[in-house]
């Protein structure tokens, strides 16, 4: 335990006491060290500290806690704010990533099923609130979705680069879509926990915007360590679809395969980033510090989830192609027993 760490987690202390009027008995950091979020434990209680880098991001998430805590139970509620640190309710110790990988397969699909059924519910009452009016819309600048679509040339270093050959002035255009609905973002399946009343909850709203709304479900299916087949997980969304949403169910699922094809360009990316920085990273390791997929077993998932995706639109076809290709050179690296550990290579 770091100096700077005891230092950080005396003063959140010292705020938690005089904010609650009560000693916290014990402190933790469930994610480690460099996290944002403290588990304060009291008497008879645990409350989550949550410290942000700034000011803006603390009340932005504490503002979309207390609004959606009006029409839906599905997030943890706000129990204050001081300064940069907020104080919300602890939805529990159970994170759905590891939850979800120790289930059998029935327990998977129900895990899933209420996921996605969640997030549908967390959309629904983010337009009761009108919470699109007041967040901000995310990925509107031209810049950011030309480097989304332009993104899947990576992929040419371990394939035959067909997405070179794509129309991106057509996709920049079919993914450039107004915020009209809330969205939570950055839902991987980390940032989801199972309480002690067996609820499942959503946390983490800091990055939360308006947007499409699917953008939320490819966060999950994305997950490069979410063990569900893509097929299966398009049924649950299939089967738990909101008309509500304000969007036709296959239209919407169009959508959700669209930009879930460059998501997962996007995870790709980040593990052979870090996978050539850091090496390969135990799975159980990822797991418990929510961490980047750094395992090729993780790296092999993304492509199948991409591929399959892809696959669905003939405009993203040979994206598609791209991922089959590179997702056996990275079966072919787990096949071999990592021994690319330091290097990831073609």
């Amino acid at each position: 335990m770091t100096s700077r760490y005891k230092q950080r987690i005396a003063r959140i202390v010292d705020r938690a006491e005089r904010h609650f009027g009560e000693k916290v008995v014990r402190a933790t950091a469930p994610g480690g060290e460099g996290r944002s979020s403290y588990r304060l434990h009291f008497a008879d209680r645990s409350v989550i500290a949550t410290l942000r880098p700034n000011f803006r991001r603390t009340h932005l998430e504490a503002f979309v806690l207390e609004r959606l805590s009006r029409d839906c139970s599905d997030t943890p509620e706000c129990l204050g704010v001081d300064g940069e640190l907020m104080f919300q309710s602890d939805v529990g110790g159970q994170r759905l990533n590891i939850a979800i990988a120790e289930a059998d397969k029935d327990r998977r699909l129900a895990l899933a099923q209420e996921a996605v059924a969640a997030i549908f519910r967390i959309h629904e009452a983010g337009r009761r609130q009108e919470l699109h009016n007041a967040l901000p819309h995310l990925g509107q600048n031209r810049d950011w979705i030309e480097n989304l679509v332009q993104s899947a040339e990576a992929l040419a270093e371990f394939s035959q680069g067909r997405a070179k050959g794509l129309d991106h002035a057509a996709l920049c255009t079919a993914l450039d879509y107004p915020g009209r609905q809330f969205v939570k973002w950055d839902c991987r399946s980390g940032n989801a926990a199972v309480g002690a009343d067996d609820r499942l909850r959503w946390f983490d709203f800091e990055y939360s915007g308006a947007r499409h709304g699917a953008e939320d479900l490819a966060w999950l299916i994305g997950d490069e360590a979410w063990p569900l087949p893509p097929a299966v997980m398009e049924q649950v969304v299939k089967e738990a679809f909101d008309p509500g949403c304000g969007h036709d169910r296959d239209a919407y699922l169009d959508y959700l395969a669209l930009y879930l094809t460059f998501h997962c360009v996007q995870r790709f990316k980040l593990i052979v980033k870090e996978a050539r920085k850091r090496g390969w990273i135990a799975k159980a390791r990822v797991r418990k510090y929510d961490d980047a997929g750094v395992h090729p077993e993780f790296a092999v998932q993304i492509c199948r989830v991409g591929a399959y995706f892809a696959s669905r639109s003939p405009r993203t076809a040979p994206i598609g192609r791209d991922f089959e290709e590179t997702g056996a050179v990275f079966l072919g690296i787990l096949k071999d027993g990592l021994k690319h550990n330091q290097r990831v290579t073609a």
